[in-house]
């Protein structure tokens, strides 16, 4: 181009991106995701054969070098930078080797980590339960957070009856509740066979929470009287096992007390308190008290019955009452204790029961023994009340 004097040089900016960056046609600039790119579903077919496509280009390029020309240095960075990417896509495809088809985005992400401690109080039947705090919690709401609660159930037999849980912790994933959630009534049994299952979830107001993940921790890992701490990774929700005996279902515990008193010459029976009944009622309470027969009852006027409890599941009674008795007659005597929803306006609704006798077996029979072995001692026990209840009626 020819330049007069005195004129000023223009030049378009086509010669201006060219100039000092390569010999031939413009090329257009690479980005830096270019190095890495993302296929989630594995490789495409022709990866690998543009690493071998490569290393044909390098040698041939090489060849060249000692016996023709200088090769186009732009060939060059296009060859490293197909290498370098091939190379990136080759160690892509080992990471997601775990799962040749490819998995969601559930299965690839953390759900959080949870911080708790248990304690089980063997003198007074109870399981402590500290929740201390979470992180790294999956996001659930549009914000990129989440409003996470705790809420625990003792399996078998998870439903409202055994159900706690925490407060709600508004935007956050990692969420301190440092709380302290007591089941009352375990027994050595129960810590045989029961597992609490830990789940953490997303309160939603106008819309059905959701659930981020959960841990289980079967009982019999606990050493009485000793607190255990856990931090555990959350787990996807797990199945959980509906085959037990459903004329067996747990519908809360009762403790009980029984005494023979030698100088009234009667036995004492006391209802003290029930923990985790089942919710009757549509606001998701009961409204619970207690009936006692000692039977069989020929006249009919062994019932007693306690004072009503307003909108509770775990209900204080301490109450007694009195059956004049020869200390003899109490081996053929049962003891059946209900629990019942009061209604106004319609039939009171069965929440559970429990019988103690000679006709019993385990805890409850057990109970009876003691109680006829030592004279004049209270004896208390907790008792798991069931939904069915042989030779009781069910009408109020």
């Amino acid at each position: 181009m020819t330049q007069r004097k005195g004129e000023k040089t223009t030049i378009s900016i086509q010669e201006h991106m060219a100039i000092d960056v390569c010999p031939g046609p413009i090329q257009p600039i690479k980005q830096i995701s270019d190095y890495f790119p993302r296929y989630p579903r594995g490789l495409p077919p022709t990866a690998p054969l543009a690493l071998s496509r490569t290393g044909s280009l390098r040698s041939t390029s090489t060849s060249q070098k000692s016996e023709g020309p200088a090769t186009d240095p732009k060939q060059d960075e296009d060859d490293l930078d197909q290498a370098f990417g091939a190379t990136a896509l080759v160690a892509s495809k080992k990471e997601e080797e775990p799962d040749v088809e490819g998995y969601d985005s559930d299965d690839s992400t953390t759900l959080g980590i949870l911080d708790f401690s248990l304690l089980y109080d063997q003198e007074n039947n109870a399981l402590h339960c500290t929740i201390n705090k979470a992180k790294g919690l999956k996001p659930m709401d549009h914000n990129g957070l989440s409003d996470p609660y705790v809420k625990l159930h003792l399996l078998p037999g998870a439903s409202k009856a055994n159900k706690l849980r925490t407060k709600t912790l508004r935007n956050t994933l990692n969420p301190v509740w440092s709380e302290n959630l007591t089941y009352y009534g375990i027994t050595d049994e129960d810590m045989v066979r029961k597992t609490l299952r830990i789940s953490v979830c997303d309160e939603d107001k106008f819309r059905h929470n959701e659930f981020i993940g959960e841990t289980r921790i079967p009982l019999k890992k606990l050493k009485p009287n000793q607190t255990k701490n856990f931090s555990n990774c959350l787990e996807k929700q797990l199945p959980i096992d509906k085959t037990d005996d459903k004329s067996l279902e747990e519908r809360g515990r009762i403790m009980i007390s029984l005494k023979y008193s030698s100088q009234k010459c009667g036995l004492v029976v006391g209802i003290i308190r029930c923990a985790h009944l089942a919710a009757m009622d549509a606001n998701g309470f009961s409204d619970p008290y207690v009936k006692t027969y000692l039977k069989p009852d020929e006249n009919k006027k062994s019932k007693h019955k306690t004072a009503v409890k307003k909108k509770t599941l775990n209900p204080e009674f301490n109450e007694e009452f009195f059956y004049e008795i020869k200390y003899a007659d109490l081996s053929k005597k049962t003891l059946e204790v209900t629990v019942w929803d009061y209604d106004i306006g319609k039939s009171n609704d069965f929440i559970g029961g429990v019988s103690l006798g000679i006709n019993a077996n385990g805890e409850r029979l057990k109970h009876w023994f003691d109680c006829l072995k030592n004279k004049d001692k209270k004896i208390e026990r907790w008792h798991t009340l069931t939904n069915e209840l042989p030779g009781s009626g069910y009408n109020d």
